[in-house]
């Protein structure tokens, strides 16, 4: 002989939701989203920063208008990195370039070959709109002091970097992040290379 089961529901719980109604969906709803904000908030303010890129200098690899998503804690920037500098330079605003020689690094460039060697080897640089031909006024082969780097524009002849005296060799301590990410415009979403 088969058993019949049982079955009971608590309907208290179901009373519980019907009484909270209306405000109490609000009520969620505002705790949730505080919550998300405060989270991305905390991301942005000491993990990730964005920074838009203003002008040519990084032409082809960043366009004037892009939106980057830089790494700003715990990094350690090494050559060949797209970073954001903050230190105080006669253009007055913060820069977006690339690493080509860190602390103790013997930079050398080549104008007439359009070469740039560090530390006696010809770096290979497929991400520069076209070869290196700007001079500036820095002599060459120079020594990179320690703490600092010596940064340069992919956009090399459109560049105003560690090139010119004014602006010279960067403090790592001016050194916002590294580029990760670029965020918009969205035809151009990914890494940073």
């Amino acid at each position: 002989m088969r058993k019949t089961e049982e079955f009971s529901f608590d309907y208290s719980e179901e009373i519980k939701q019907s009484k909270k109604g209306f405000w109490g969906f609000v009520y969620e709803w505002i705790d949730s989203l505080m919550f998300a904000v405060l989270f991305i908030l905390i991301i942005f303010t000491f993990l990730v920063r964005l920074v838009g890129v203003n002008g040519n200098s990084m032409n082809p690899t960043l366009k004037n208008g892009d939106w980057l998503a830089v790494q700003s804690v715990n990094t350690t920037v090494e050559r060949g990195d797209i970073v954001i500098i903050t230190q105080p330079n006669a253009l007055g605003k913060p820069l977006v370039k690339r690493v080509i020689a860190k602390g103790g690094d013997e930079i050398d460039i080549d104008f007439f070959d359009h070469k740039v060697i560090v530390n006696g080897e010809v770096l290979d640089e497929p991400y520069i709109a076209e070869p290196t031909s700007l001079m500036g006024n820095m002599v060459y082969p120079l020594t990179v002091p320690e703490g600092t780097v010596f940064v340069m524009g992919d956009n090399r002849n459109d560049s105003t970097d560690s090139r010119e005296k004014y602006i010279g060799f960067i403090d790592e301590d001016y050194i916002l992040g590294v580029a990760k990410f670029r965020l918009l415009p969205f035809e151009s979403f990914g890494g940073v290379e």
